[in-house]
């Protein structure tokens, strides 16, 4: 599988500071893909779960009122929630804490797929190396 995992087509972010930083989390660095998550995500394709993290970001994380925010995203049942808590895109507390954007406004289409790309990014780590802390 390692061979046919290719580095994300998003704009060329620099992620190392994050993902150093989200290693020394004792609650972020314990989110990993399960053998589900993998094979949801082999059946699927990359393709497609990009798709939905474009759409839970937009629904879940972009709004500027989120009524349930820090309650809106699962903590598991697809390999985006957990991307999603492991890389602190889960609600919009979190999101101004880890990435320094803030909360009380909508989400620009720049900042969204800044999201995307964290997230993608994490998966496609977790599918090279399903037993790092990245």
């Amino acid at each position: 599988m390692n061979g046919n995992i290719q580095p994300t087509t998003d704009k060329a972010y620099d992620f190392t500071d994050l993902f150093e930083r989200l290693s020394h989390s004792d609650f972020r660095s314990r989110f990993r893909l399960n053998i589900a998550d993998i094979e949801y995500i082999r059946k699927k394709g990359m393709d497609t779960i990009r798709r939905h993290a474009e759409d839970f970001v937009r629904k879940r994380l972009a709004p500027a009122v989120i009524p349930n925010d820090g309650r809106q995203t699962p903590m598991h049942g697809h390999p985006v929630f957990i991307a999603q808590h492991a890389t602190a895109c889960c609600c919009r507390g979190c999101f101004a804490k880890w990435h320094h954007i803030p909360a009380g406004r909508e989400l620009t289409q720049e900042e969204q797929n800044y999201a995307v790309a964290v997230l993608m990014e994490w998966i496609r780590k977790q599918l090279l190396h399903p037993t790092s802390h990245s």
